[in-house]
Parts: C-alpha cells; sequence; structure tokens
C-alpha cells in the first residue's frame, strides 16, 4: 500500500481533486466511488487519517461510530430502503487499495453471499 503522502483521498478532503461528494462535516467526508461496483457505491472516509482498520484505536471508536451512522442516513437519503452492503476492505490481501479507512456504500442491486 502507498503511504499517506500519496493518499488521493487526502487529496479530496484538501478539495485538490474534484468528488461528487454527498456528505460532509467536520470529521468525514462521503462521496460517489469514480469506479462503482453498484447502481450506487460511496465511499465515507474520515478525515483524521487511519491507514487500515487493523490501526483503529480505542480513541477511534467515536469516530468510527460516526461513519456509520452517516453511511445509514446516507442510504436513507438514496433511497436503498431494501438494503444495502457495507464493506471496509483492510490490507492488501483484503483489496484495500488506499491507505485511508473508508467504509464502501454499495446498494441498488442485489447481492450475494459470500462475496468476492
Amino acid at each position: 500500500m502507498a503511504m499517506p503522502a500519496d493518499n488521493i483521498f487526502l487529496k479530496i478532503i484538501s478539495k485538490d481533486i474534484p468528488a461528487k461528494i454527498v456528505h460532509e462535516d467536520d470529521r468525514c467526508l462521503a462521496f460517489h466511488d469514480i469506479g462503482p461496483k453498484a447502481p450506487v457505491h460511496v465511499l465515507i472516509i474520515p478525515k483524521t487519517v487511519i491507514r487500515t482498520a487493523a490501526d483503529i484505536a480505542p480513541e477511534h471508536a467515536e469516530l468510527v461510530g460516526h461513519l456509520f451512522v452517516v453511511a445509514a442516513r446516507i442510504a436513507q437519503q438514496l433511497g436503498l430502503s431494501d438494503g444495502y452492503r457495507l464493506v471496509v476492505n483492510c490490507g492488501d490481501r483484503g483489496g484495500q487499495t488506499v491507505p485511508h479507512l473508508h467504509l464502501h456504500l454499495m446498494g441498488g442491486r442485489d447481492f450475494s453471499w459470500p462475496p468476492g
């Protein structure tokens, strides 16, 4: 995984790279994925860099909870009342390509189990 200096999400947070933003507050930013895997595919990222889910520490508990609250609100706003999937990839083998914790909110189609 690239180091945080190469983190595209930081460039989106700083508005150096444009994104189709659906939510922003002082703790997080949510925007449509540029390579969607479902009709609705939104990324929800903390403004604080946490590299992976494995790096979540006790002091991040409120922030991580906030990401899930925001995900639920966005799902409702985008009409995903019939269901959606939240995914967190962790590390290279888990499919994480950006070294910044993020939730994938996906919906608008049926999903199978197990994934991947």
